[in-house]
């Protein structure tokens, strides 16, 4: 996972439309609404979450390595890396939230790992 904080991953800018994705990379493997309320569309390796005004959210997938500028942090030690990195990260229902590298992961569930939207992290903090 290239992460680009609150602006991209990999190639998907968090400005991305759920029709961007539909003609980037067609109709995903399952659609629908989670428990949440957000859109979702399942890729299999990756997981996009929308808002119902078409704002994504959230982009989830598989990440041995999370390369963040030139650092690469291999997954077995990112919790360290963000506790170190970051004096704001908290956490929250199991996941490790990081609001300087805008990405929530549970670290008992290899290589999972949310990049999450700005606006999220007040969502994250309120739960």
């Amino acid at each position: 996972m290239r992460l680009d904080p609150y602006v991209q991953v990999d190639e998907t800018p968090f400005t991305a439309l759920a029709g961007d994705l539909l003609r980037r990379r067609g109709p995903p493997w399952r659609a629908g609404r989670n428990d949440v309320g957000l859109d979702e569309m399942d890729y299999g390796d990756v997981v996009y979450r929308f808002q119902d005004c078409g704002r994504l959210e959230e982009i989830t997938l598989q990440a041995e390595v999370v390369m963040l500028g030139n650092v690469a942090v291999p997954f077995a030690t990112l919790a360290a890396f963000i506790r170190a990195q970051d004096p704001e990260a908290f956490e929250r229902a199991g996941f490790l939230v990081s609001p300087r590298f805008g990405l929530a992961f549970d670290p008992s569930e290899p290589f999972w790992v949310t990049a999450l939207a700005r606006h999220c992290i007040g969502e994250w903090r309120a739960l």
